[in-house]
């Protein structure tokens, strides 16, 4: 076992980041470590941080969450030190991505916020769609409550495929 607890927990996040071909959200990334319990919050946004400004990992905000990928120097580093990550740990991640490819591209690339703008009274809802790092949508719209424009988000999250699907039959 490794002398540094926080070594294995950057291995992990490491490990977590290669593994997938999309940029994983820091809420993606929490729920996993957390859930198994490897650690806690504070603790992993501390090893969040060191890789960030190691540069390892970077860091991108877009709309209300952060995404997350390896740096080629995250890659290899992993190279040299994987051998150092459990077995089991490893069987964990790669398990879970097999289960949960399909959700955690989706969840990464179906982006939504809304914002109050002071000089017309009204909000402002974003709205994105991408694919492999490709916006497929962007989309801005004022509305006119705050109720409606958690709604608008919500429903973007669940309906984003066929509302794309409408626009691409609508506009071709």
């Amino acid at each position: 076992m490794l002398q540094d607890p926080l070594t294995l927990y950057k291995l992990i996040v490491l490990y977590m980041l290669d593994r997938v071909t999309f940029p994983l959200t820091n809420a993606q990334v929490s729920d996993f470590i957390l859930e198994r319990e490897y650690t806690t919050y504070l603790t992993l946004q501390q090893v969040l941080n060191e890789l960030t400004d190691a540069k390892m990992v970077t860091s991108q905000t877009i709309l209300n969450r952060t995404h997350l990928s390896i740096t080629p120097e995250g890659r290899e580093t992993l190279q040299f030190f994987q051998n150092r990550i459990n077995h089991g740990i490893k069987k964990d991640i790669d398990t879970y991505f097999r289960k949960n490819e399909y959700v955690l591209r989706n969840e990464a690339s179906v982006l939504s916020d809304y914002y109050y703008m002071a000089a017309t009274g009204e909000y402002e809802v974003h709205l994105v769609a991408k694919d492999r790092g490709l916006n497929l949508v962007d989309l801005k719209m004022a509305i006119p409550t705050e109720d409606l424009s958690r709604k608008i988000c919500d429903n973007w999250q669940k309906k984003t495929q066929e509302i794309y699907q409408y626009l691409t039959k609508q506009l071709f």
